[in-house]
């Protein structure tokens, strides 16, 4: 900066103005007379910054007090450039208003005074001798103790000096010992700060310049480009922007203040007499209270002291009224006025006293001070501190009871929770938690020090690491720098409670004690071994701290090293947090993984030396095979159907199992045939299965009988008659004894889908019973079924190059001519090309850098949310012929079975586009008598299209028995693109199979005549028997609803702990029985025989349940990465393990356990295995597999796991196949446990038989509501508009709409999303960097770009693109914060590590779907895409209930966000309601 000319001021100008000093008039006159004089002769910026003043002023932005302040404050700057001294503007500023405006002192008193001020000055400069060697720094580098007086700075002197003898000495501080080492040690690193910030600054200079001279020389020729820009100055002490509006200066002090060593030796300060053995008594420093304070530094700028500028040497002073440490009234009466107090060598908090308020004080050279209420002008940055805290104290409280909370839950919390009185604000934001984040994380790293090594540390709970990431929060900053001695301000009662111990049954109790105890001491010494540490922090890089008792048992300090636990002051938190982080996330593909076929795995075996011989004759021959029943092997007798054991060879790999299905000799030599046994660990349950337990598998294959090492016992354990009864009795873990030769198996496994099913009944007929093997004959049927087959010639019509047939089968179902089939999407096209959604990109060109300077990070064209890579759905067509190509012979080619078939046209498919699919019915489709001719092997099921005239029911009637029901009204014309009335062949009879012909099939004849029957018949919906249900976790009812409405289930009992979602279950479900208890509690209660509970609610009793369903919550260990000796103790406590116990207990028909995705993965899939093992153990059979809502008739992605058991003689159900075509990057469902990946049953893949259900089909017809809308009944406005607004609103006349309420945002949030524009893909990027009027009153500010972005560069405008220091590679600084701004500060803080934060503040797209449903939508929470697509606010309880399924006469409880929280939670299955007929198929009985 270039430096100022000084005031060309007359003489006469000159007299006047010292002439006003000397009068001393009021303060406001005394300014007016002084511009006045000056006004004309002011340099031109400080012209303009009086104008700005003054219309400011009448706008009233600002108050005539701080007008008249502030143009003292300039006033005071000009003039001293006329004194011609050319010191720093703003140190000067600082001195001016800071220290010598406060009283005006005569002429001729400043001669006298000089000398004085001069050394005072001079010893502000540099730090005192009592600070030591270390200079000053925070107070934890001591050892802390429990008083604010005890933990004290060193000192050189040993002994505290007294207050008299300071007083002697202030005038020689100059001295030099002073000036020794202690200042050269505190000095030299900060002239290394100050050499490497001149230098950045050089550096930014050059750069510009630079830059300017190029783009100067091209400005005739190409598009003018602004010069490279420099950040705006910053003051070198306080750090904080010169040109800041909000930066206010200390107004001075009044005449009769006292320096500090004067003051203190105040007789109204004092508790003795002053003599000097009254304070030589103190052992440490005498303690006071002071009120009416303001914080500055060394230049008079008022400045926050909690940013780490004490840490950084920075010298901050104080002015105060100073009261005697017993005087707990913050008026000033009585005090001591002080002037200039310090410099500040530490500060520090104590506890709470009596619970709200922290103690927070000072400590100098000369004497401890407590704070109590701040100057009228500092108590804005004090509130602040005094918020900082209490939120620090809010979020360790709320995180130690609810380690599994979200961020949106600790947003909600802070969001709600009232200040106490007597603080200088009245509400927590967002805003707030953010502007605090690295105190409120330090805090809880420093409550997590003080824990016990084997509790789960808080910093790595869900909410913690979210907000680590989102505010950019370093970890294991250097605890002595960072603790500013704090006495812990968060002194919370610990909650011993803890979660009430799990009720188990001792089934499930053995299974989950049995597997650990070994497991654990194997992984207590894994852990001890990998323990490993980030190296990086400042944590890792400190010494152990000797004191702690892990230290102390370390060998090097006189340990007996067996503990081999980590320095408590050195746990490292980045790896705590990034071994949480990468246990919940799971890795997975952007696009579904293709199905693997199934190839069973080729077992190397061993042959083995031994003696064959042959018993008996030969039973049966057949070619050059003879068969026999019995052989000796090594003098042991073996016949068909024994059990054999099999050599690998390799000597790790376990026996291999067989049974001997048949025996024969050949030219190979003596065989046998082996179906094989799989062992448990092989299958999905690995390490933690029976190791006698076997499994049935479709793998065979023939064999020499000398690979056959001996003979095993392999019983089949059957469910015992009474099996239903014996849940909950006292079991014997062990099947059977373990002799090395004997195992046991209770089901058939399939090997794709993970399913334990019982063993297949097939029995051999009399004459194959020597070679029958059900795995050979399982193997052929599903090979014939995936091959098309034809029946039926039609043989009268003639044709010389095909053959006609009346019906094919192909997997399972019979097709005849008139029925409609389903086709992959590329079997055909339409002549019509639709005006389909082209893939354009949503970036801008001609962006303005300046005003919308974070756009640039959109560099991908991917939105999340949208449906624009989402497939068609499935083709439909109508057989009009079956054939097959005739052979140069004249021979039907019975291999390549063809179809012809007419088109159906979706509305998406005629040449109105994707609009018509919006108001017409998703089942509805266009007859036309356009052909193709496919495959049959293309064919992917049948599905019924009716003309809808021809329809005996209406069409809802007609939709509701199936998904696979269409109709039609209207025939297409491609070529006229028009609409018509479809042709008489489209309307008559379908089912045409005889034909002219009457030909009659092979043996088919009866079988076709009452198939052909029961076709003409509208099918009755099938009878289910209605399940009584038990709903455990119910939530608001949410998959009781889904059952329900499926009509196969009657839930007569739920248990819901939390009262509003247990209310809203009430008001749904008036007849069901609601405990709104603990389920460890309830089940504790019927085991131990009681009929009612203590509300005398009858309890269900064994037998009475049929159907058990719930989602356990999976507190406590979701985000530990592997299982020790504390894991297991709360995986062994978790309401997983309750729930099992439920299920044992009850031995319900079926079984239902929903859950996020991860479940499957848990602890590498250990909670999955260990679910599934006592359902095994139980006598269920069971699967798993992993479900997308928006598959299913939502517009949002959501992918449960659910888990499924269905007890011995009913049939286990399969997952329903997908409806609906979804996004792809959605629909990654495979899992990988161990090293294999297993998909769920269903054979379409991402295919749908209906589009997607979007957003605007979701909730374009609900009314307009803004920001904070409360009103709990509205009116619709207006009819339904898509399908699935007329499904979700009901066949009921309803016309009161509830719920569709929204969450009142804070002013700067609402002004946020205001500004976010309403193209697809909008989000935070899209903000301008303006100032902005918020609805509350207050203007928010730009955002400052003020530092070199290494990864980004420099905009387009040579703008800076950082925010903070670490955006050029260097620690982040506090001083860099920036509150208030459009574009909030934390997003292009760390948007460089987080994928640039897209979404958040994300705008839903209308033909897009929304995020996973989140327990409190928040713009900048998980799931940030929340905002409505056209309205300045965030979606509604309506509308994220819709999203989920819920219709809209299902009924919430409780205040809006109890109300978002049960919707959440809801899904339970509700992803199947829309497609409620899927569970009739899946529940059916067998």
């Amino acid at each position: 900066m270039p430096t100022r000319t000084s005031l060309p001021l007359p003489d006469d100008v000159r007299k006047s103005l010292q002439r006003l000093d000397e009068e001393g008039s009021a303060e406001e006159e005394h300014v007016k007379e002084k511009l006045k004089l000056v006004q004309d002769f002011l340099h031109a910026d400080a012209q303009d910054q009086l104008t700005s003043l003054e219309e400011k002023m009448k706008s009233s932005e600002i108050s005539k007090e701080v007008y008249i302040s502030k143009v003292k404050a300039l006033l005071g700057k000009e003039l001293h450039l006329e004194n011609g001294s050319h010191v720093d503007d703003a140190e000067k500023n600082g001195k001016t208003n800071g220290f010598s405006n406060g009283s005006h002192k005569d002429e001729h008193d400043e001669d006298v005074t000089m000398s004085v001020q001069e050394e005072e000055e001079e010893s502000f400069k540099s730090p005192t001798a009592s600070k030591g060697k270390g200079g000053r720094r925070s107070k934890a580098n001591s050892d802390t103790k429990k008083s604010p007086a005890s933990t004290r700075v060193t000192r050189n002197s040993g002994k505290q000096p007294t207050i008299l003898s300071m007083f002697t000495k202030v005038q020689k501080r100059k001295s030099e010992d002073l000036n020794g080492e202690a200042v050269n040690g505190q000095n030299e690193p900060k002239k290394d700060d100050d050499v490497e910030e001149s230098r950045e600054e050089k550096r930014l200079k050059v750069e510009s310049d630079e830059n300017a001279a190029p783009e100067e020389s091209k400005s005739d020729i190409a598009k003018p480009v602004s010069a490279v820009k420099t950040p705006p100055p910053k003051c070198q002490d306080c750090r904080q922007y010169l040109d800041d509006s909000d930066l206010k200066f200390f107004q001075g002090d009044p005449d009769n203040a006292l320096d500090e060593p004067e003051m203190l030796t105040d007789e109204r300060l004092s508790l003795f007499d002053s003599n000097e053995d009254g304070f030589e008594s103190y052992e440490d420093l005498p303690q006071h209270k002071i009120t009416n304070f303001s914080v500055y530094d060394k230049r008079g700028h008022l400045c926050p002291f909690d940013s780490g500028l004490i840490e950084k040497n920075v010298e901050l002073y104080f002015s105060c009224v100073v009261k005697p440490i017993y005087d707990d009234n913050p008026c000033m009466d009585g005090g001591v006025p002080a002037k200039k107090l310090g410099p500040i060598n530490a500060w520090w908090i104590t506890g709470f006293d009596g619970g709200e308020k922290a103690l927070i004080g000072f400590t100098t050279a000369f004497a401890d001070y407590i704070l109590m209420q701040p100057s009228e002008e500092y108590a804005p940055i004090f509130a602040l501190m005094q918020e900082k805290i209490y939120m620090s104290k809010i979020v360790v409280e709320f995180l130690q009871k609810n380690p599994d909370a979200t961020y949106e839950d600790l947003l909600n919390k802070i969001e709600t929770t009232v200040p106490p009185a007597g603080l200088n604000f009245n509400c927590f934001t967002e805003d707030t938690l953010l502007r605090h984040a690295q105190f409120v994380v330090e805090q809880v790293e420093s409550y997590d020090e003080a824990g016990d090594s084997d509790e789960q540390p808080i910093i790595v709970t869900p909410c913690m690491r979210d907000l680590i990431k989102l505010a950019g929060v370093t970890l294991g900053k250097r605890r002595a720098a960072r603790r500013q001695a704090i006495r812990h301000p968060t002194k919370i009662e610990k909650d011993s409670k803890g979660p009430t111990k799990a009720t188990t049954t001792k089934l499930v109790y053995q299974i989950f004690d049995a597997f650990f105890s070994d497991q654990i001491e194997q992984n207590d010494k894994e852990s001890a071994m990998k323990r490993q540490r980030c190296g990086v922090c400042e944590v890792c890089q400190s010494p152990d701290c000797g004191k702690c008792a892990a230290c102390k048992d370390m060998i090097k300090f006189g340990g007996s090293g067996k503990s081999k636990q980590a320095c408590k002051q050195r746990r490292c938190p980045n790896l705590a947090v990034k071994e949480a982080e990468d246990d919940e996330n799971i890795e997975e593909e952007d696009v579904p993984v293709e199905k693997p076929k199934k190839v069973p795995h080729a077992k190397r075996k061993k042959q083995t030396q031994c003696k064959l011989t042959w018993i008996g004759e030969s039973i049966h021959t057949e070619g050059k095979k003879q068969y026999y029943r019995k052989v000796s092997l090594n003098d042991e007798l073996l016949e068909v159907g024994d059990c054999v054991s099999v050599s690998s060879e390799d000597p790790s790999i376990p026996l291999y199992l067989a049974r001997i299905t048949s025996m024969w000799e050949d030219n190979n030599g003596k065989m046998f045939h082996a179906h094989w046994f799989l062992r448990g660990i092989d299958t999905v349950l690995g390490e933690t299965s029976d190791p006698l337990e076997l499994v049935i598998v479709d793998e065979c294959e023939d064999m020499l009988l000398n690979y056959v090492q001996g003979k095993v016992n392999v019983m089949y354990k059957a469910p015992s008659n009474n099996w239903f009864m014996e849940g909950g009795m006292d079991v014997d873990l062990k099947v059977i004894e373990d002799d090395g030769k004997s195992f046991f198996y209770q089901f058939w496994y399939d090997t794709e889908y993970a399913r334990f099913e019982m063993p297949p009944k097939t029995s051999p007929s009399e004459e194959c019973k020597f070679k029958f093997c059900g795995s050979c004959v399982r193997i052929k049927e599903r090979e014939e079924n995936d091959k098309p087959h034809v029946f039926e010639p039609l043989e009268n019509e003639d044709h010389d190059t095909k053959a006609l047939y009346a019906m094919a089968c192909f997997k399972g179902e019979q097709f005849r001519v008139g029925d409609s089939v389903y086709l992959p999407p590329e079997a055909f096209n339409f002549s019509v090309k639709p005006a389909s959604p082209v893939k354009r990109s949503h970036r801008k060109d001609d962006v303005d850098e300046d005003l919308y300077p974070e756009y640039y990070r959109k560099s991908s064209d991917y939105i999340k949310g949208s449906n624009l890579d989402a497939p068609e759905p499935f083709r439909v067509g109508r057989i009009k012929e079956i054939f097959c190509h005739r052979r140069s012979n004249g021979k039907p080619d019975m291999s390549d079975v063809k179809l012809r078939l007419y088109k159906f046209y979706r509305p998406e498919n005629t040449h109105k586009g994707v609009k018509a699919s919006y108001h017409t019915d998703i089942n509805q489709l266009y007859w036309s008598d356009e052909e193709v001719t496919v495959n049959m092997g293309d064919v992917l099921g049948r599905c019924q299209v009716e003309y809808a005239e021809d329809l005996n029911e209406s069409i809802q009637d007609y939709s509701s028995v199936g998904p696979d029901r269409f109709y039609f009204l209207e025939a297409y014309s491609a070529k006229a693109k028009s609409f018509e009335d479809p042709p008489n062949h489209a309307r008559s009879t379908v089912h045409k199979g005889k034909g002219k012909g009457k030909g009659k099939g092979k043996g088919k004849g009866k079988a076709s005549a009452a198939q052909e029957q029961l076709d003409s018949q509208p099918q009755p919906k099938p009878k289910v028997p209605k399940y009584r249900t038990l709903d455990v976790f119910s939530g608001c009812g949410g998959l009781s609803e889904g059952f329900h409405q499926a009509g196969i289930s009657e839930t007569l009992w739920a248990i819901e702990m939390w009262e509003p979602a247990a209310q809203a279950f009430r008001l749904n479900n008036p007849g069901t029985t609601v405990f709104t208890e603990d389920c460890n509690v309830l089940l504790k209660l019927v085991m131990s025989g009681e009929k009612t509970n203590s509300l005398g609610q009858k309890l269900p009793q064994k037998g009475d349940v049929e159907m058990l369903c719930g989602g356990p919550p999976c507190q406590g260990f979701s985000g530990m990465n592997r299982f020790n000796s504390r894991t297991y103790s709360k995986f062994k406590n978790s309401l997983v393990v309750s729930y099992l116990s439920y299920c044992d207990y009850y031995r319900p028909k079926f079984f239902l356990l929903e859950n996020v995705r991860n479940f499957v993965s848990f602890k590498n899939s250990m909670v999955l295995k260990l679910t599934l093992r006592c359902l095994v153990r139980m006598g269920y059979q069971c699967t798993f597999g992993v479900l997308q809502a928006g598959q299913y008739g939502v517009a949002q992605t959501r992918r449960r796991a659910i888990i499924l058991a269905a007890a011995p003689g009913e049939k286990l159900p399969r997952y329903p196949e997908p409806l609906h075509v979804f996004a792809p990057r959605a629909c990654s469902l495979s899992v990988v446990v161990g090293e294999k990946r297993y998909v769920s049953n269903v054979t379409r893949g991402n295919g749908g038989i209906y589009r997607t259900i979007t957003v605007r089909d979701t909730m374009s017809d609900l009314p307009e509501i803004r920001n904070g809308a409360a009103a709990l009944e509205i009116s619709y406005n207006g009819e339904p508009q898509s399908w699935f607004q007329r499904q979700i609103r009901g066949t009921q006349y309803q016309p009161i709409l509830r719920d569709h309420i929204c969450k009142d945002m804070s002013a700067l949030v609402e002004g946020r999303m205001r500004y976010i524009p309403l193209a697809p893909g909008s989000d935070w990027r899209d903000l301008p960097n303006i100032e902005v009027r918020l609805k509350d009153g207050t203007l928010t500010k730009k955002l400052r770009y003020t530092h070199h972005d290494k990864k980004n560069g420099r905009s387009g405008t040579g703008a800076l693109r950082g925010v903070c220091t670490c955006a050029g590679g260097k620690p982040c600084d506090p001083a860099d914060r920036q509150f208030n701004t459009l574009i909030p500060w934390c997003l292009p803080h760390t948007g460089n590590r987080h994928n640039h934060w897209a979404g958040l503040y994300g705008r839903l797209e209308w033909d897009g779907f929304f995020s996973t449903t989140v327990t409190n939508p928040e713009p900048m929470g998980k799931q940030g895409r929340v905002l409505h697509p056209e309205q300045h606010r965030v979606v509604s309880v309506r509308e994220c209930a819709r999203s989920q399924g819920f219709p809209d006469t299902y009924r919430f409880f409780g205040n809006i966000l109890d109300k978002h929280r049960q919707v959440q939670s809801g899904i339970r299955i509700l992803l199947l309601i829309p497609e409620k007929f899927m569970w009739l198929q899946l529940l059916q009985r067998g």
